[in-house]
């Protein structure tokens, strides 16, 4: 369906400044803007959406095209960020996203549909409970949002699709514990490393319950290290200063046992990841949470990031509708019964029978789910 939409749009949305140093662009930092591209009906409707993640670039989604088809303006909209989430804080995402939302009620859109798609889902959550009720008002480092209630608009309702609980719930299943240096990447607990050929699938419970907690016991090591490191920093800068922050590298954060045993939360998916062979993927220069500061770190990958998307679903009051991809490589059934506990009664589950998690290759499916989500606008 591609026949009664309007061309494709460029939306060019001001939003506040961040921190000082947030860009290396100048320009951007004496005018901070994001980027939208968006389509409408070509009878406009009353609903509108927003697709959007923390740090891809969305402007190209599957979905703007297909739902302007089906009567539901639809723009994917960029972060700051995007691109590049090193210095990635969620509470300043979050207010990008509110500069979207406001834009489209600008265009006399009397609805908003936030669409969650993967990482998005844990924001469209987070900025959910927060247009609530601000309770992020201070980032995890200790420093002021200066959210304020105009800077997040009220939505009107969430579609999450192939939807991430969010980035440290991602970093908690994913991060590789067989590492015992974290200067380097090949010294590792061979009874540990998924891919140095000692252990093999299927994994018994016992090898799984001792390698989960390595994975816990890596990651707390590492928060303790950005703790005490961010605290000497700011002795030495003073808080607030952009010299009290640093970047870091953390190797080997892609191994999680459900790539290469189908048995473990098992749905109609593939061996390896969505990204490839998980072991290259494992090793990669550049691979989900490799590089960042010691602030985003705290905002994104923590134990205390804010953007926990089940947590934010519970505080939200939003209705919901969930689509499940049954072949997806990341999202598994212990996915959606985390999304489906936040908030009985409150959420609509659809399985997306054989999705994978970008829709690659599924023309039909992404019909299908322009159809459900479509549906679910028009009814809001």
């Amino acid at each position: 369906m591609s026949s009664g939409i309007g061309d494709l749009r460029l939306a060019a949305i001001d939003v506040k400044p961040g921190a000082a140093l947030e860009s290396q662009s100048g320009l951007q930092m004496l005018r901070p803007r994001i980027w939208g591209a968006w389509r409408e009906p070509a009878a406009r409707g009353r609903v509108a959406a927003i697709v959007m993640h923390p740090a891809s670039n969305f402007m190209g989604h599957y979905l703007i095209a297909p739902l302007a088809a089906r009567g539901v303006a639809c723009m994917g909209l960029n972060s700051r960020y995007a691109g590049n989430d090193t210095l990635l804080l969620m509470e300043r995402v979050i207010q990008d996203l509110g500069a979207g939302v406001a834009f489209l009620r600008a265009q006399g859109y009397a609805k908003v549909l936030l669409i969650g798609n993967s990482g998005g889902a844990a924001l469209s959550a987070f900025y959910a409970a927060q247009s609530q009720r601000i309770t992020a008002t201070e980032f995890v480092h200790g420093d002021p949002t200066h959210l304020v209630a105009t800077d997040l608009p009220p939505v009107d309702g969430l579609a999450l699709c192939a939807a991430h609980e969010g980035r440290s719930r991602l970093l908690a299943r994913w991060i590789d514990p067989a590492v015992v240096h974290e200067n380097d990447p090949l010294a590792t607990d061979p009874s540990l490393d998924l891919y140095a050929g000692r252990v093999q699938p299927p994994y018994d419970a016992a090898f799984l319950q001792r390698f989960r907690a390595a994975q816990a016991a890596r990651l707390a090591r590492i928060e303790a290290w950005v703790d005490e490191r961010l605290a000497t920093l700011r002795a030495a800068y003073g808080a607030g200063s952009p010299a009290a922050d640093q970047v870091f590298t953390v190797h080997r954060t892609h191994a999680d046992p459900r790539c290469l045993d189908l048995s473990l939360d098992a749905n109609d998916r593939a061996l390896g990841s969505v990204w490839g062979d998980p072991r290259t993927v494992n090793a990669s220069a550049y691979a989900m949470g490799r590089v960042s500061s010691l602030t985003a770190f705290l905002s994104q990958w923590s134990s205390r990031s804010p953007a926990d998307g089940p947590a934010n679903l519970a505080r939200a009051t939003h209705p919901v509708l969930l689509l499940n991809y049954t072949a997806d490589q990341s999202t598994f059934p212990s996915t959606r019964d985390a999304w489906l506990g936040a908030a009985p009664g409150r959420v609509r589950s659809v399985d997306i029978r054989g999705g994978n998690h970008y829709l690659a290759g599924q023309p039909a499916l992404v019909e299908d789910v322009a159809d459900h989500i479509a549906a679910f606008a028009q009814g809001l």
